[in-house]
């Protein structure tokens, strides 16, 4: 389990590295925003304009990833925390969606940022967790914010049907011991609505999460500025 990376995808400098490729971005998503201003639900606005600039399938997920209307940006943006603001509070953590989005970041994977300010990669958990060479340090990354936060504690919250959460739970829960980390770890059938019904803080880049939520934390944007970290974005837009 120690020796993947969490990387390119074949063919992704193909799809992402050229000026071609990203003027070509840069337009489709302004069509996919003028779509979602509308009210066209995101499916059939990414189908529409995929296939109208014959989009391959990742170059769709970036997109779609990308992509928030107006209303979606303003209501994030409104909830939206700042580091000071972290201070003797409990912050939960969308364990997979960070921990991944991390391991991206530190293997110079594609990561995209979004309309609302986020960040987000190409990856994903498909009924299985695989650690990789990056996941000590993007736990490690995740410790170095909560102490410069001042945070009361972090709970992580995992998705319990997927394989390996457990060890990883493990991992983590051995990482805070050994460093002192007010942390718990917790695994749950459905952790995104989990999060909504239960965080008053949360960490995510989750779509889904930052409409439903009560406030969010930009963490990995965070980490990105403050730790200097190398990473090898996609704009789509200026």
């Amino acid at each position: 389990m120690n020796n993947r990376n969490c990387g390119k995808n074949t063919g992704d400098d193909i799809l992402f590295s050229s000026q071609k490729q990203s003027d070509k971005l840069k337009l489709a998503l302004q069509d996919m925003q003028y779509l979602l201003n509308r009210g066209y639900a995101e499916k059939a606005s990414s189908d529409l304009v995929g296939n109208h600039y014959r989009l391959k399938a990742r170059q769709i997920q970036a997109l779609r990833g990308a992509s928030a209307s107006k209303l979606q940006i303003q209501n994030r943006k409104l909830k939206e925390l700042v580091i000071s603001d972290l201070k003797n509070k409990t912050i939960y953590l969308d364990g997979f969606n960070v921990l991944i989005l991390l391991e991206s970041v530190l293997s110079e994977a594609y990561i995209f940022e979004g309309t609302d300010g986020c960040f987000r990669d190409l990856s994903g958990v498909h009924g299985t967790y695989k650690r990789v060479n990056q996941t000590q340090k993007s736990i490690e990354l995740v410790a170095v914010f909560f102490n410069k936060s001042h945070a009361e504690n972090l709970i992580w919250i995992f998705d319990k049907p997927v394989s390996n959460s457990g060890r990883i739970k493990e991992m983590i829960v051995d990482f805070a011991q050994e460093n002192d980390l007010n942390w718990k770890v917790e695994l749950e059938f459905n952790p995104d609505k989990y999060l909504v019904e239960n965080a008053e803080i949360m960490v995510s880049s989750d779509a889904w999460i930052l409409d439903n939520c009560r406030n969010w934390f930009n963490l990995v944007g965070y980490l990105i500025n403050e730790e200097k970290l190398s990473v090898n974005v996609v704009k789509m837009f200026d």
